[in-house]
């Protein structure tokens, strides 16, 4: 199979470029001691799951269905969260984890019940610290619904608790940053961390970034883990996938109002949602940054604001020639959809070999299938 051959838009997952990121969490694990579960809510491209495998120790999960997914295709331990569960689905998931976290103390208390005996027990803390970017994906911004509150914990809780989680990283690249949350959590929560035995310090810490310091890392995360008498876990999505995947997309079309648009085969709103959400532009491949070729690289839905980016090119770009959107692994699989009937990127993989797997297409049937079922008389 020839990349030139296969039809736009389709994601291209890089197994070199995956291996590369996984060999900076094994040195992690190796100096840290700390166990690492894959993210299913930032990435479940589950034909893949082959190469991740190896290296991690399980996957986490934000509801039931990703615990499944999680327990069936990578295996390992199986780590179950959601901000709200039905009882529902805490019969269903308490069969599959090893470990159930709630986001509550009233969760706790209505549902332990279920799971006592089946899996460890776990609660979400919310430490009131935490480095995000932005608001919106920060878990200790103002009137928060993620985690227990310090000063709203019963301390008798954690005499029958196994472990807490706290997530209060977002793409932190900074690692002096996160041990400054690292001793911040020790001082405020020490005390109750010294009775369990293992704690989740979640995900967003983005150590496979180029220049990351792994080793300061690890000897914090180590000195953590000496101190409270716990097995450490961190929640990796981003780290593992980040750069290793493109989203390579048609220019279908060219218009002009004052600026040049070209407009490609997929979008934002459908394809690339947080690219839309998070106000935070694409970046392509064959852009330049002194080129003199200035587009808006629009997106084909009818949303207005709905485009990738403005970047700059050495040539003036031509209808059918290709794009290459950068780093389009995380949140994007997981939030495909089907705004505007917009057909859906194939998945794809280049093997180190050199070889090209299809783990997935879509077509008109998947949509309709999508929507509603015939009705039987």
């Amino acid at each position: 199979m020839n990349k030139t051959e296969l039809k736009t838009p389709f994601f291209m997952i890089d197994e070199e470029k995956l291996i590369a990121n996984l060999e900076k969490a094994k040195l992690l694990k190796e100096l840290s001691g700390v166990k690492l579960v894959l993210a299913l809510k930032c990435f479940s491209t589950w034909g893949v799951f082959d190469i991740i495998q190896p290296y991690l120790d399980g996957t986490t999960s934000s509801g039931p269905y990703e615990v499944k997914l999680g327990y069936e295709t990578f295996g390992g331990e199986t780590h179950a969260y959601s901000v709200g569960y039905s009882e529902d689905d805490v019969k269903e998931v308490a069969e599959i984890c090893d470990k159930m976290i709630f986001n509550s103390q009233s969760q706790l208390a209505a549902y332990r019940h279920i799971v006592d005996g089946k899996a460890a027990l776990g609660l979400r803390l919310n430490p009131g610290v935490s480095y995000a970017g932005q608001d919106l994906a920060n878990p200790a911004r103002q009137f928060s619904r993620l985690g227990v509150q310090a000063d709203h914990i019963d301390p008798a809780v954690f005499d029958t608790l196994d472990g807490v989680m706290f997530h209060m990283n977002c793409e932190n690249k900074d690692v002096d940053a996160f041990v400054a949350l690292l001793d911040a959590i020790s001082k405020q929560f020490g005390q109750y961390l010294d009775k369990l035995e293992w704690v989740s310090l979640g995900g967003g810490v983005f150590f496979t970034w180029p220049g990351y310091e792994i080793e300061k890392l690890a000897l914090a995360l180590k000195t953590f883990s000496e101190k409270h008498k716990v097995q450490l876990y961190l929640e990796p999505g981003e780290a593992i996938i980040t750069k290793t995947t493109d989203l390579v997309v048609s220019v279908v079309d060219i218009v002009e109002n004052e600026v040049k648009t070209a407009i490609v085969d997929s979008a934002t709103e459908a394809h690339r949602l947080d690219t839309l959400i998070y106000d935070e532009p694409a970046s392509i491949a064959e852009a330049s940054e002194n080129g003199k070729h200035q587009y808006v690289i629009g997106s084909c839905s009818c949303l207005a604001g709905d485009q990738f980016c403005v970047t700059q090119f050495e040539q003036p770009l031509k209808i059918g020639q290709r794009l290459h959107i950068l780093d389009s692994a995380g949140y994007t699989m997981v939030k495909l959809n089907w705004f505007n009937g917009l057909k859906m990127p194939s998945i794809y993989c280049q093997r180190q070999s050199g070889e090209i797997e299809k783990l997935n297409e879509f077509g008109y049937d998947d949509f309709k299938r999508s929507l509603s079922q015939w009705r039987v008389s």
